[in-house]
This record gives structure tokens, C-alpha cells and sequence, in this order.
């Protein structure tokens, strides 16, 4: 995601998202647009072109995507290790 704070200090953040693709589509029909180096372009206020930033995304082959399931700690943000994102049982 993208992360700043507003002018009153308080943080803020996006999370750009595109069509499901792969095994990922079985979970949700959603899921996060990887930038990479791409990160750069769109962090720059000057590059207001759809296009230009359009070309910064990079899918994900889809043989690099996997899905297992995870514990339910998960979904509570008050969860912040690495042991959410371990094989459940």
C-alpha cells in the first residue's frame, strides 16, 4: 500500500488492488497490484498520466502465486507477527 499522514498528522493509506488472477481468484476477487521498481513513478506527484503508471504494474506470473490456508489471527490487526501468515493446520 501507499502510506502518508494528512495535514493534521494523521496517517493514511491506500491499497491499489486489481482483478484476481490464478488460485487467487477461488479466495476473493480481488488482489494487491505488485509495483516493484514501478513504486518510484508512482510516487512521483509530477506523473499524471494513467497510462505512463498503468505501465508500471507487473503481474505476478501466475505459477508464482500461491494459496494455503492461514490461522484466523489474520483478520485482527492487533496480530502482527510472523505467525499469522504460517500453514495451518
Amino acid at each position: 500500500g501507499l502510506f502518508t499522514t494528512d495535514q493534521d498528522g494523521n496517517p493514511r493509506c491506500c491499497i491499489l488492488t486489481e482483478n484476481a488472477r490464478g488460485p487467487t481468484r477461488d479466495i476473493h476477487p480481488r488482489m494487491p497490484v505488485v509495483l516493484g521498481d514501478g513504486v518510484k513513478t508512482w510516487l512521483d506527484p509530477e506523473v499524471q498520466d494513467r497510462e505512463t503508471l498503468k505501465r508500471e504494474v507487473k503481474h505476478l506470473p501466475s505459477e508464482k502465486l500461491n494459496c494455503r490456508p492461514v490461522s484466523a489471527r489474520v483478520n485482527s490487526p492487533a496480530n502482527d507477527d510472523e505467525r499469522i501468515i504460517e500453514k495451518a493446520d
